[in-house]
């Protein structure tokens, strides 16, 4: 059983949140955002506070009332303070260049890798081996890092490759003879 859904979402100052019927609408400083609630889950706001219940006592209505209590929390979270990802290229050669809406990568192919940047993300680099991905939508920012670190994923033996920040990569020895 979820216990996600029982503590409330508190809404910091400078964010605005409106509920009509299943819908929800999160406005802070950094933008707004939609979120369409599923109909076995209500949601009500109480004590500047939104609290999310699940309308009937089912596994599955349980479950919705969990998830879409870290959504709206995650919506609010992204408004007020936003999201980032930071990634890290590893390697001889291995650079990042963001020129507006496009991340212009050289990462040991034989030709430079153009990742076009999806609206309400920006992508920033520090250093040529350094990517900064921030937005307001918690899921869009993971899925581009993703969608980044997939066109050339740490390998084992030399650690090589673009990986999270965070990210510790398991070396292998190399083959004995």
């Amino acid at each position: 059983m979820s216990r996600v859904a029982n503590k409330p979402v508190a809404i910091p100052a400078g964010v605005e949140i409106n509920l009509s019927g299943q819908n929800v609408s999160v406005k802070g400083p950094k933008g707004n955002m939609d979120f369409t609630i599923h109909d076995l889950v209500s949601a009500k706001i109480e004590d500047n506070q939104v609290k999310v219940a699940a309308n009937v006592k089912s596994g599955q209505a349980i479950a919705l009332a969990g998830t879409t209590r870290a959504l709206v929390g995650n919506m609010v979270d992204g408004v007020s303070q936003g999201f980032e990802k930071k990634l890290q290229l590893v390697g001889v050669g291995y650079r990042a260049q963001a020129q507006g809406s496009k991340l212009n990568l050289t990462l040991g192919f034989s030709h430079p890798v153009e990742y076009a940047v999806p609206a309400g993300i920006t992508v920033e680099t520090p250093s040529q081996t350094e990517i900064l991905i921030k937005g307001i939508n918690k899921q869009q920012v993971g899925q581009v890092a993703a969608n980044i670190r997939a066109y050339r994923p740490p390998e084992p033996y030399k650690g090589k490759g673009v990986r999270y920040a965070d990210e510790h990569v398991v070396r292998k020895e190399a083959k004995k003879k």
